[in-house]
């Protein structure tokens, strides 16, 4: 992948997140993508321009949130996996490990239209992790079977997927309406 076509993936990866932490009435954008504002600031004048003045409002200090109990060591373990070490795959760390506690699939959690879009950035920014889960396990279910092997903890009732009767819940379909689309339609605006 060239330079330009990385920036475009990389427009869209961080135009959808933010687009869904806009509309989220609930939480502040640093509550919701787990970044201070001045990281914000860097990542909209990089790659979503048209977020700068929701950035702007944004009241200092502002508050990110405070972490769940495994939201550092995802955190950090996606960091890890990063292939350039650029901010990029820090601000999606954050963003990853702050978003996989939504109760939705992944892809939805993070404004993407389908789960290919979050294919697309794992390939992009983590294609170790894309290495790893193979089999194409979701997304959310990797990161904490990745974490409690980590940690000697055994979280599966099998002792592999091939044998096990919940292969659906870790690989089945992950089909559904965009939660960025759900949210224009709920406050009445066209898609």
């Amino acid at each position: 992948m060239d330079h330009q076509d990385g920036s475009a993936v990389d427009r869209m990866i961080f135009g959808r997140v933010l687009a869904l932490a806009v509309a989220d009435a609930a939480r502040s954008l640093p509550q919701a993508l787990a970044l201070p504002k001045d990281e914000l600031a860097l990542l909209t004048a990089r790659h979503a321009p048209q977020f700068a003045a929701a950035v702007d409002a944004v009241p200092e200090p502002a508050d990110f949130g405070e972490d769940a109990i495994e939201e550092a060591d995802l955190r950090d373990f996606l960091a890890e996996h990063g292939v350039r070490g650029e901010a990029e795959e820090r601000w999606l760390a954050a963003i990853l490990a702050r978003r996989s506690l939504e109760p939705n699939h992944l892809w939805q959690d993070m404004g993407f239209h389908d789960r290919g879009e979050l294919n697309t950035m794992f390939r992009r920014h983590f294609p170790a992790l894309v290495a790893l889960n193979s089999a194409d396990m979701k997304w959310k279910k990797f990161f904490y079977r990745q974490l409690c092997e980590r940690e000697g903890l055994m979280l599966c009732k099998s002792p592999n997927c091939e044998v096990c009767d919940d292969v659906d819940v870790c690989f089945g379909e992950e089909a559904g309406d965009p939660l960025a689309t759900l949210s224009r339609l709920a406050r009445g605006v066209a898609a």
